[in-house]
């Protein structure tokens, strides 16, 4: 990572480290000639994943004995029978509130966005996609962060089996493919689900 000939870079200094993120700043000299800190918080990148789930499979799956972790937002017995895209719901400690969010999480080593994406949608909540693509890679919150993020799409889902991390206490809901931006603009709402649901929106996969 380098900086333009008329940025002169005088020094990248890491403050602390966690494991989760690095934090520090970059000493600049600025095209005008004088200098500053801008500081950065450095994560790995991460995905979230548009996960459409088939009516009759979420009926199939309503039926049976391995929904006590999955509810559905509906209008009733009709919208069964509509794709719904999965959700959870889950407390962020960092902001104090409780959000509804599409499925996410860290990319590992040596994995791709989609790879990750298949394991953490089975992670969090139960269901492995047989189809998977990877719809937008961006750079987040640019004045701030080193970090990316990859917009998956995911469908074809059947049950896997769920394995949530120590910190993920995580409640699995789906909402109606037609419900899905709307609710997720109802208040709080946060910035990768909306983010990732119009892109998905606008390259005509919902």
């Amino acid at each position: 990572m380098t900086a333009p000939d008329e940025w002169d870079l005088r020094e990248e200094v890491t403050e602390y480290e966690t494991s989760w993120y690095d934090g520090g700043y970059d000493l600049l000299e600025q095209p005008d000639g004088t200098e500053k800190r801008y500081y950065w918080a450095d994560l790995p990148p991460a995905v979230v994943v548009v996960a459409r789930i088939d009516g009759a499979v979420l009926t199939s799956v309503a039926a049976g004995e391995d929904t006590s972790n999955v509810g559905t937002e509906s209008d009733g017995p009709e919208a069964e029978d509509e794709d719904h895209l999965l959700f959870v719901e889950q407390y962020r400690p960092t902001i104090r509130e409780t959000h509804l969010e599409l499925p996410a999480g860290i990319v590992e080593d040596g994995e791709s966005y989609t790879r990750a994406a298949e394991r953490e949608l089975e992670e969090e909540t139960g269901f492995k996609p047989t189809s998977t693509a990877l719809l937008q890679e961006y750079a987040v919150a640019t004045g701030v962060l080193r970090h990316d993020r990859g917009i998956v799409y995911a469908e074809g889902l059947e049950l896997g089996k769920r394995e949530l991390d120590t910190n993920e206490f995580l409640e699995v809901t789906t909402v109606p493919i037609g419900d899905a931006l709307e609710r997720a603009r109802e208040q709080p709402a946060n910035d990768s689900t909306l983010t990732a649901l119009l892109l998905a929106n606008e390259d005509g996969v919902l």
